[in-house]
């Protein structure tokens, strides 16, 4: 797997003085690490990759090695660059980075490696004639420091307020710089309805480069609040009186030559059959699949009913208190802009994990030729029981430890995710279960610092 370095790449580093790359990787907690090579080893170091010892994969949030997976000092993985992810870190002095494969010294990938999943299961969509394109909404909220060290949000406008606007605007045009010598193009930005919070929006991008490009979001969004003294959280629920952060994912199923949107249908509703089989086995898979797309104990303060955050597995046409759902087009570009939304997303995933169960829920709807449920039209929770059952509407696990179990028991999901990384992940994710189980504060603080 030796990467043979590009001439732009060496003409990044050496048109902006680069000095350091930091080799990125995701773990199973959601949390980004890395170690940094100096710009005149990294040509050696892109081909050799670097060490890592396999126990890192057992972290969890809190740092702790979960040893009862296996894992721990014994044995070693190289953090391998995909030399396509290199991209300036403009908020530092003079550092890249670049997004690393976990590799086998053997040189294959290994069995925990989220972006190896991810690869299989886009092969697996491009066996069946699909290649997916996607992107990912993020939330988050920006506040000051206090000198006592609290937070106070940066405002406490309504939603959409152009006075938030105002007192983010610097932040706003710093962020639309920075991603802009990432190659990445802001869609939206803009404030959100809890004090201090924000949404922005980015083009899609293949499957791989969308999660690839949400790491480069998350860093920089983080970055920048950092360099400016300020407070930044993109936790699921920070706060127990604020709303809660999402990162809906947008999808969309084309063809191989990415030629033609084939989510869309010039027929009845604009939804393709296609389309319908993939929701379909979303909807199937979504008590277990937030085990993944929803991974925090304090994910579950978010999936509340009533509070457009998707607390039932339904799906609906621009029904955003549904966990899926189908917006509606932009005219003129009704096949470009025909999508699918999964709301039962939040800032504590590892985005190439949670895309892969994402698209293998997705394929095995279409594989299967499954028929989705009755759309739903309005609040989920508003449902009568016999409309609850007519529609197949079920309330999604309201803790991490129950959709865990719902994990354990999906057998399409865990056979997806394989023996050893279906142990480690459901260790690691259990350990947090348990870390948080009796200190509701410590939950918050530790969330709010980590995400």
């Amino acid at each position: 797997m030796a990467n043979q370095i590009k001439d732009d790449v060496l003409a990044k580093i050496n048109d902006h003085g680069i000095e350091l790359i930091r080799f990125l990787y995701t773990d199973l907690s959601g949390q980004v690490r890395g170690k940094l090579s100096s710009a005149g080893t990294f040509a050696e170091r892109s081909k050799t990759g670097i060490g890592l010892v396999k126990g890192m994969m057992a972290m969890n949030m809190l740092d702790k090695m979960q040893t009862d997976t296996g894992l721990g000092a014994t044995g070693e993985v190289r953090l391998v660059p995909d030399l396509d992810t290199f991209r300036l870190v403009p908020y530092t002095r003079s550092s890249a980075s670049v997004i690393c494969d976990l590799v086998q010294l053997d040189h294959m990938g290994w069995s925990l490696c989220p972006r190896e999943l991810l690869r299989r299961q886009l092969a697996d969509a491009n066996t069946l004639g699909f290649s997916i394109q996607a992107a990912f909404e993020t939330e988050y909220m920006l506040g000051e420091y206090s000198q006592d060290g609290a937070y106070t949000p940066l405002d406490t406008n309504v939603c959409f307020g152009t006075d938030a606007m105002d007192r983010a605007d610097a932040y706003y045009s710093d962020l639309y710089e920075c991603l802009s010598r990432q190659g990445i193009q802001i869609e939206q930005i803009y404030p959100e309805l809890g004090h201090g919070q924000h949404e922005i929006s980015i083009k899609h991008a293949s499957a791989m480069e969308a999660c690839d490009r949400y790491l480069a979001v998350k860093e920089s969004l983080r970055g920048l609040a950092t360099a400016a003294g300020l407070f930044f959280t993109a936790a699921p629920k920070p706060f127990e009186d604020q709303p809660g952060n999402g990162c809906h994912l947008h999808l969309s199923i084309w063809d191989k030559e990415m030629k033609q949107n084939l989510t869309w249908s010039k027929e009845g509703d604009g939804l393709s059959d296609i389309a319908r089989y993939f929701i379909a086995g979303l909807v199937s898979h979504l008590p277990a699949l937030v085990s993944i797309t929803c991974p925090s104990v304090n994910s579950y303060r978010r999936l509340k009913p009533k509070s457009w955050s998707s607390a039932y597995a339904c799906w609906g046409y621009d029904n955003r208190e549904a966990a899926v759902r189908v917006p509606s087009v932009y005219w003129g570009k009704e096949e470009e802009s025909t999508n699918i939304e999964i709301k039962c997303v939040d800032s504590t995933i590892n985005p190439h994990l949670a895309m892969a169960a994402v698209v293998a829920s997705g394929l095995d709807g279409i594989m299967k030729k499954m028929e989705p449920p009755l759309p739903v039209a309005g609040d989920p929770a508003d449902l009568s029981p016999d409309a609850m059952e007519r529609h197949q509407v079920v309330r999604l696990p309201q803790s991490l430890d129950k959709a865990l179990v719902e994990l354990e028991t999906d057998i399409y999901l865990m056979k997806m995710l394989g023996p050893e990384l279906a142990n480690v992940y459901i260790t690691v994710k259990s350990s947090e279960v348990n870390a948080f189980a009796l200190d509701s504060d410590f939950e918050y603080a530790q969330h709010r610092l980590r995400f």
